[in-house]
């Protein structure tokens, strides 16, 4: 796994979030052409903000974000026509559309996204608010490889969704990774299924980065790391919530 190549996507020193208030602090990220990089932890620690500083949907207010090499400024539409692709956390596809047209928004292309996903071919004259929640996941994911970006950023990718969908689009996230060296940054929860297909990972606590490792260190380092962040019984006195995550991980 990972191309181990040309840093496409770096984050230094980074704060960000909402009017003057700091969600994050600090966090320090990078993500090689090829390589998928996880970043986990539970609701409510800034993986989302981090995600949309580093698409350009919110302004750093403090750091930055470089891209190939060099600062970037600029918002999400413009990253988006250097290559920058993005996946929020809510399904972007236009229901009233048939999954032809909702392929062929931007500079996205119909046949591209059929051959990564064959099961969208029967479905291309249906409107898109008739498919399965896995389907439009799918088709989201199709339309955003379908660009061949450079970069691709994924918010909570595999929320809601059945394993058996969930493992499908993994492993197209895994191909163009290794096929054409996209660089992604993954934002889940299921921690077990992110260290399936990521190379690296990056574990959020209170806005911060608190723990990193390669995905051969596997789930029992993370959770030993949560069993043992004393920091984790400062907001959470009896361990009811830490306990209750940590499992939650092992069951992903």
């Amino acid at each position: 796994m990972g191309a181990g190549g040309e840093t496409v996507l770096e984050l230094r020193g980074l704060s960000a979030g909402y009017g003057d208030f700091a969600v994050v602090r600090d966090v320090n990220l990078t993500v090689n052409r090829g390589e998928i990089v996880a970043l986990l932890g539970p609701n409510g620690t800034g993986k989302s903000t981090t995600l949309l500083t580093a698409a350009g949907e919110l302004t750093p207010l403090a750091g930055e974000v470089r891209w190939l090499g060099e600062p970037i400024t600029s918002p999400l539409h413009h990253r988006a026509r250097r290559g920058l692709a993005f996946v929020p956390e809510e399904r972007s596809v236009l229901m009233s559309m048939t999954v032809r047209d909702n392929l062929l928004l931007g500079i996205g292309k119909v046949d591209p996204a059929v051959a990564l996903f064959p099961e969208l071919e029967p479905l291309l004259p249906t409107r898109a608010g008739l498919l399965s929640g896995g389907e439009q996941q799918m088709l989201t994911l199709a339309r955003a490889l379908a660009t061949n970006p450079v970069a691709l950023l994924l918010d909570e990718l595999s929320l809601g969704l059945a394993p058996l969908v969930v493992s499908r689009l993994f492993a197209a996230l895994r191909t163009a990774a290794d096929e054409n060296g996209v660089a992604v940054v993954l934002v889940e929860q299921q921690a077990r299924r992110a260290l399936g297909v990521a190379d690296r990972w990056h574990l959020m606590r209170r806005g911060a980065i608190v723990a990193s490792g390669d995905s051969s260190d596997g789930i029992e380092s993370i959770e030993s790391i949560y069993l043992s962040d004393s920091r984790l019984d400062d907001a959470d006195p009896g361990g009811t919530a830490t306990r209750a995550h940590v499992a939650g991980i092992g069951r992903a």
